[in-house]
């Protein structure tokens, strides 16, 4: 934590696995673990447990009863925004796992709250901070890439749908399939690549030709069917995000593709070009010369590594932020709502069957 800084005293909604890893993170850095709320006993019994924190039922219930700097909210999407506002109306610091919301009205709310509140909220962005993209994003800023003008993004798994029966495959919970899921890394990476421009259109097409598939073939065993189990998302979907001064994203998004696995970005400037992988570590750099001969140059970054990346580097940014009282530029609400009007466009556009203006006002 930073120096001179008091622990952050850390509550945490829904105890399930990402709930206890941002009460292991907070652990590692040097921070408390107060409490933790969720519907489940089993749940509040094995956290307590494990971190010597008092439980609840209700969140509310532990806002007023604790001492808290600071809250991080890992329910299912459905109910993000029954959390994270009462918290942010106690002024406490939030940090909501992605998407923000299951839908755009919601996240409005959260993100208007925020707006209302003496804290924060930040969104769990995690695969920003990773070596490549601290490294791309450093040759951007310094010019070398001129103005990128497209990005490619792949989360492409070749068979990976969570378990039939849990909230993921169920649209009342979750707000959608493979998009709101994993394409919501895919689009916030490529519009952070990208210094986040303002988006206007989408032009998108979901489909879910596997989820309800007897004859699904799955070596990993990520399904788990479930008899009479709930399946009424999207399984992929691929997307055309239009932004201002004709930039553009081209987004591929699968739990499950007769395709080989992918997590590459291509990102196409003026002056180069780059490649990496979603919270990879690697980048690669795509240049041209006329030295000798005219070429093309494809070249391997070598670099150091950051100290934390994902998991543990979000929580970081978000602990070291409510520790300073100043909160970060990087993982913001307002970024969370850009994103989660691009993924409500993919949706609106897939039922409609044309391009949907993206209103990111």
């Amino acid at each position: 934590m930073p120096a001179d800084s008091a622990p952050v005293r850390l509550g945490i909604v829904g105890l399930g696995f990402m709930g206890t890893t941002h009460a292991s993170n907070a652990e590692e850095f040097g921070h408390d673990v107060v409490a933790g709320a969720d519907v489940v006993p089993e749940a509040r019994e094995d956290f307590a447990e494990a971190y010597g924190a008092t439980t609840y039922e209700d969140p509310e219930a532990m806002f007023d009863g604790e001492d808290l700097d600071a809250v991080a909210v890992s329910t299912p999407n459905a109910f993000h925004e029954e959390a994270v506002v009462p918290a942010l109306e106690r002024d406490l610091n939030v940090l909501c796992e992605k998407p923000l919301a299951d839908d755009l009205e919601s996240a409005e709310r959260i993100a208007a709250a925020a707006r209302d509140s003496d804290a924060f909220c930040s969104v769990n962005f995690h695969n920003r901070i990773s070596t490549g993209a601290e490294v791309f994003t450093g040759y951007r800023e310094a010019g070398r890439f001129g103005e990128i003008t497209h990005v490619q993004a792949n989360y492409v798994r070749s068979r990976g749908i969570p378990g039939v029966g849990s909230w993921f495959t169920n649209e009342e919970l979750s707000g959608g399939g493979a998009v709101i899921d994993i394409g919501v890394h895919a689009i916030d990476l490529a519009l952070y690549l990208m210094g986040f421009p303002r988006v206007e259109e989408v032009l998108a097409v979901t489909r879910d030709n596997f989820g309800t598939d007897p004859d699904y073939v799955d070596p990993e065993d990520w399904y788990d069917a479930m008899d009479e189990a709930v399946f009424d998302v999207e399984d992929s979907a691929t997307a055309l995000i239009t932004c201002a001064d004709d930039r553009t994203v081209s987004l591929e998004v699968s739990w499950a593709a007769n395709q080989t696995e992918t997590q590459e970005f291509v990102i196409r400037g003026t002056e180069g070009g780059a490649r990496l992988k979603l919270g990879g570590e690697d980048l690669t750099m795509l240049d041209d010369g006329h030295e000798g001969v005219d070429h093309l140059v494809e070249s391997e970054v070598t670099t150091g590594s950051l100290d934390h990346t994902g998991w543990e580097g979000s929580d970081k940014l978000f602990l070291d932020a409510v520790a300073d009282e100043a909160a970060p530029d990087l993982n913001t609400v307002e970024q969370g709502l850009t994103v989660q009007r691009v993924i409500d466009g993919i949706y609106r556009s897939a039922a409609e069957g044309t391009a949907v203006s993206v209103d990111d006002d």
